[in-house]
């Protein structure tokens, strides 16, 4: 395929009007149930790039002063920020999740999501989820009332949770510590993606 080729550059990413144009085709609208305009496309953009900025899915403005989004970033748009059924953070775990079994399965990798290793104490915890006491102990309650007590212990009267209840807390409560570790593997994983030849946050001098 010849990399001039229209069909090859829209298969890396696309401007915002083909990304308009798509939507409109797939029938996909705002939270309202209306027909996505420009301006709902460019702030849904700059949710993008402030919640994933190391995904580097939006070019540089230079020549051309505009704009191109890679396709994973098109992906994003449709799956977490347009869809209705979830909520976006749930919406973007699960974007990840699937993204990370896509590059794993791409490049014959095993998965192996061993974040969670050590037990912690409050003080720990506090300083993990970057949350306050009180936060950090109704999350624990939240786990114990879900029937997990057995991840919470006590050890010298000292409150503390096995690395699996760190883990519960982490998907189940601080989502957003969750969203950033699977982030932060699936740049892993695109790195070696892109060490295997495969195209990424490449614009081919377009912007």
């Amino acid at each position: 395929m010849k990399v001039d080729s229209e069909q090859f550059f829209d298969s890396i990413f696309l401007s915002y009007n083909k990304i308009l144009e798509r939507l409109h085709i797939l029938g996909i609208t705002t939270k309202n149930g209306k027909k996505i305009s420009e301006l709902d496309l460019r702030r849904a953009i700059d949710v993008m790039t402030k919640k994933h900025q190391t995904c580097r899915w939006r070019s540089e403005k230079i020549r051309s002063r505009k704009y191109f989004v890679l396709i994973e970033g098109y992906y994003w748009l449709t799956q977490v920020y347009f869809q209705k059924e979830k909520s976006l953070i749930d919406a973007d775990i699960e974007f990840f999740k699937l993204r990370i079994k896509q590059y794993e399965e791409l490049l014959k990798i095993e998965h192996n999501e061993n974040w969670w290793n050590e037990d912690m104490d409050i003080k720990q915890l506090c300083e993990y989820f970057n949350r306050q006491d009180i936060t950090v102990r109704k999350a624990i309650k939240k786990m114990c009332d879900s029937g997990v007590g057995e991840y919470n212990l006590l050890v010298n009267n000292k409150v503390i949770i096995s690395s699996k209840g760190v883990e519960w807390i982490c998907k189940n409560v601080f989502k957003q510590k969750y969203l950033e570790l699977l982030e932060k593997y699936k740049m892993e994983l695109t790195e070696l993606y892109i060490e295997a030849g495969y195209p990424y946050d490449n614009f081919f001098w377009k912007n």
